[in-house]
């Protein structure tokens, strides 16, 4: 293979997938640091990689590709050693691309509706009305849940690799309560024994939510 960039910044969930399923796969890559607070990513060296000047990117040598869950696809379909975590089969695959678009549709939305003010405008005080549709999100992936041990099914997948590194985060507004949830719990658990998973995943996350909870938020 040629050269493989990551452009990303640690703290960003579909940064963190990305470098999960590239853990999975055992690819080498580098990983460039997008300055987002000094405007790197609207940059025009960075905008000709990624004209929506969002991370995360890649550089696949020479062949660029933005969005999280594009990128995951792209690289299990060309690198991986088998289809296990982006099946072939056409019905597999449907339910991991539902789980995909309910990631983006429904996952990211509920926790950028709270992170966006948080981050971006000085905002100290989060609505329980925001909460409870984060709470709405652990109900759902509970029941999803139910058909085996992973999102999909019973094989890992690269859509427990995107709600993990979103839920790993979401938990300093909302804890998951294994009373309650059980299954998602227990899912938590079982990602967190990957061998790769700290490195990729349980460091960064950890690093956000010590920022997090420097803004000293509120639930109102």
């Amino acid at each position: 293979m040629g050269k493989l960039t990551l452009y990303g910044i640690d703290g960003s969930p579909p940064v963190r997938s990305v470098r999960l399923t590239l853990a999975a796969l055992g690819l080498e890559y580098e990983y460039k640091i997008v300055n987002l607070p000094e405007k790197e990513h609207l940059k025009p060296e960075f905008l000709k990689i990624n004209p929506l000047h969002t991370v995360p990117a890649i550089d696949d040598d020479g062949f660029y590709l933005a969005d999280s869950h594009a990128i995951n696809s792209y690289l299990v379909s060309k690198y991986g050693k088998d289809d296990s975590l982006y099946p072939k089969d056409l019905k597999k695959r449907a339910i991991v691309d539902q789980r995909l678009h309910y990631d983006s549709g429904v996952v990211t939305s509920t926790g950028t509706a709270i992170t966006f003010p948080l981050f971006w405008q000085n905002q100290s005080e989060i609505p329980q009305a925001k909460i409870d549709a984060l709470e709405g999100v652990y109900k759902t992936l509970n029941l999803f849940l139910e058909s085996g041990d992973y999102l999909a099914g019973d094989n890992l997948t690269i859509a427990d690799f995107h709600i993990t590194a979103a839920i790993t985060g979401f938990v300093v507004f909302l804890p998951v309560d294994a009373t309650k949830y059980p299954k998602l719990a227990a899912w938590i658990e079982r990602i967190k024994e990957l061998p790769y998973y700290e490195k990729a995943n349980g460091i960064p996350a950890t690093q956000i939510i010590e920022f997090i909870k420097s803004k000293n938020f509120t639930i109102v």
